[in-house]
């Protein structure tokens, strides 16, 4: 292939982690919009416990993704791999278009865990394709520029349908975010060449990776230590908005400036994991939590909520694609499931920041408490990062043994 054809096949995998990250995130600037009509009654009596409630926007979402990941990855495995993302993006259309359109609070829950399924599988098939098409020495960038749909999405995407959300209402930003799943469709079809799935794939050799401990320990890592990033970013419109006394339109602004964290962390990230994932991890953490302490501490004033927001998202980018090499690298075989698991690793990441942040939020704690939320959890994530890298070192240890014997 040219490298014209490859870039253009790039643009297409990442236009559609551009949608993944719009309809991911957008809500998370229209909760209190959400709030109002989903949950009218509520938000007349107490408008903190309607926003922690509609909190579940964000992490049915999330759980979607986490059931979709390996069932969708380990009965896929087989497919042509062009064909599943198309029928994965006519999956992301669909979902999305419901999500904007049933009347109920409970259907827009159920249709959000709909539209969260193919997540995984699309963000895992599309890295596998990228790494393909980049070649031997780079499968770490591979990642990350499938990644950068999703980490742009958060400078342009979630910004501007924020905005439209604000204008028009959030039904009219989803169903935006729908025509660009669409848009994605048509330029798989047309930009991503025919790749076969993997011969050998069954659903046993794929579900094997979950026999392995240093599988379960990176996906723990990812849960745990990215819910950190979720607690905040789930909250951003009311930090904005209540804690830091800024108006509401500039909490567009606001996310641009931490999606432009996220797209910075990002590339930065892909080109760590290719140098070694184990001292990338602890970069990463060691930066996150750093960041937590800025906005727990400096939230309540615009400069300092703005520029701890912004390092939220670039240490939390910089984890992203070093936790998906790390699983790619500890799977053996089950290499199209290992790419899937990251997003469900990071999306429990997603549930649990957005329910445990919603809880204090619920509480009356304040909109800045989910960053002391968010500390926990990045310090819960090094922990298991220093019970990775020692299983890594213990099994390194065996195998010079066994040579040696």
């Amino acid at each position: 292939m040219s490298r014209t054809r490859v870039y253009a096949a790039l643009l297409a995998l990442a236009l559609g982690g551009f949608g993944i990250g719009s309809t991911e995130f957008v809500a998370m600037g229209l909760l209190p919009d959400i709030a109002r009509d989903l949950l009218p009654g509520l938000y007349a009596s107490n408008a903190e416990e309607a926003i922690g409630q509609s909190g579940w926007v964000i992490t049915a979402y999330a759980l979607g993704v986490v059931v979709g990941a390996p069932i969708i990855a380990a009965l896929g495995g087989r497919m042509p791999r062009r064909r599943l993302l198309l029928w994965l993006a006519a999956g992301f259309t669909v979902g999305t278009i419901a999500s904007a359109t049933l009347p109920t609070f409970e259907l827009v829950i159920a249709a959000r865990f709909l539209a969260g399924l193919p997540h995984g599988a699309y963000f895992g098939v599309a890295a596998l394709v990228a790494a393909s098409m980049m070649g031997p020495g780079k499968r770490g960038q591979g990642v990350a520029l499938v990644l950068s749909g999703l980490t742009v999405a958060t400078v342009i995407g979630v910004p501007v349908i924020t905005a439209v959300g604000q204008a028009a209402g959030w039904r009219a930003a989803y169903l935006l975010v729908a025509a660009l799943f669409a848009a994605t469709f048509v330029a798989v079809r047309i930009l991503v060449p025919w790749q076969p799935g993997d011969a050998n794939s069954t659903v046993r050799r794929e579900l094997a990776a979950f026999g392995s401990l240093q599988v379960w320990v990176a996906v723990a890592v990812g849960a745990i230590g990215f819910g950190g990033f979720f607690a905040v970013y789930s909250y951003i419109a009311p930090m904005v908005t209540d804690a830091a006394g800024m108006p509401s339109a500039t909490v567009p602004w606001v996310l641009a400036g931490m999606g432009t964290g996220l797209t910075i962390g990002n590339i930065i990230g892909g080109r760590l994991a290719d140098a070694g994932t184990s001292r990338a991890m602890f970069i990463g953490f060691g930066g996150l939590i750093g960041a937590m302490v800025i906005v727990g501490l400096a939230g309540q004033y615009p400069v300092g909520l703005v520029a701890g927001t912004f390092l939220v998202g670039f240490m939390a980018a910089i984890l992203s694609p070093v936790i998906q090499t790390r699983l790619m690298d500890v799977a053996g075989d089950s290499q199209t499931l290992a790419a899937a698991l990251n997003h469900s690793a990071l999306n429990v990441g997603n549930a649990l920041g957005a329910f445990l942040g919603g809880l204090v939020v619920a509480a009356g704690w304040g909109y800045l408490t989910p960053a002391w939320v968010g500390l926990l959890l990045a310090l819960g994530g090094t922990v298991l990062a220093v019970v990775s890298v020692a299983l890594e070192r213990q099994v390194s240890r065996g195998a010079r043994g066994a040579s040696a014997g």
